[in-house]
């Protein structure tokens, strides 16, 4: 199974993001993670001038809504060619199911579609007081793993401290995304729950999925580099 560094372009315009992609070498093209901020400023031609340089992207949306709503966004979706887009593993499995049947299109070819368990900005305190959710972290995490699994999904977004329970739940080739991934010493910003590249890959995380320790870097090619030296032990 491929393991990559997949950076966030957290821009707000087409212009900081192809000026951030135009520091990297012709023959070096990162897998990038497109989400909301980037995609509701410039729509979906930046997706498509992205793919056309030669990027693999994670679109990530995280759609959350009734079920018949996002089977036909997902259907919009699979139109731009992406690598990988998300929803949220709490719209349940009526949802999940709908939106891998929008996804898949005609010919029957499809972009990886994961679910997004609990952000890694959420606490155990915060899931308590203000989700309402009483089970621990962890348990709320595997379950909602586990109904991704069950609706034919591809694998979740978690946090690197519950990837290795993940598959050891639903299987080594369920797909492992984990932001929550900074450098040792790094700042965390509005991340609670974190690990070091190192460490993630230790996890058994397949993908890790870093923005601002890269793209905030004086050097961002260079932290890429290193992102992906610690990650894939090269």
């Amino acid at each position: 199974m491929a393991k990559d560094v997949i950076i966030a372009l957290d821009f707000p315009t087409r212009e900081e993001t192809l000026s951030f992609l135009d520091q990297f070498p012709q023959d070096e093209k990162p897998f990038v993670k497109i989400g909301m901020e980037l995609f509701y400023a410039e729509g979906p031609q930046i997706v498509r001038e992205i793919k056309a340089r030669g990027h693999k992207i994670f679109l990530d949306l995280k759609l959350h809504d009734i079920p018949n709503t996002v089977k036909r966004a997902m259907a919009v979706l699979s139109q731009l060619d992406v690598d990988m887009t998300n929803l949220h593993a709490a719209g349940a499995s009526e949802m999940m199911r709908g939106a891998l049947e929008g996804l898949t299109r005609p010919d029957g070819t499809r972009p990886l579609l994961i679910a997004v368990t609990q952000l890694t900005s959420t606490s155990p305190e915060m899931l308590e007081k203000e989700l309402l959710i009483s089970r621990p972290m962890e348990e709320t995490v595997m379950s909602y793993a586990e109904n991704a699994s069950c609706s034919g999904l591809d694998g979740v977004v978690c946090s690197p401290l519950e990837a290795a329970k993940v598959k050891a739940c639903c299987g080594e080739s369920f797909l492992t995304v984990t932001p929550g991934v900074r450098f040792a010493g790094g700042e965390l910003g509005d991340q609670k729950r974190v690990m070091t590249p190192e460490k993630a890959r230790e996890s058994g995380c397949d993908y890790i999925v870093m923005g601002r320790p890269i793209t905030r870097d004086e050097a961002p090619v260079s932290a890429y580099r290193r992102a992906k030296q610690e990650f894939l032990h090269k």
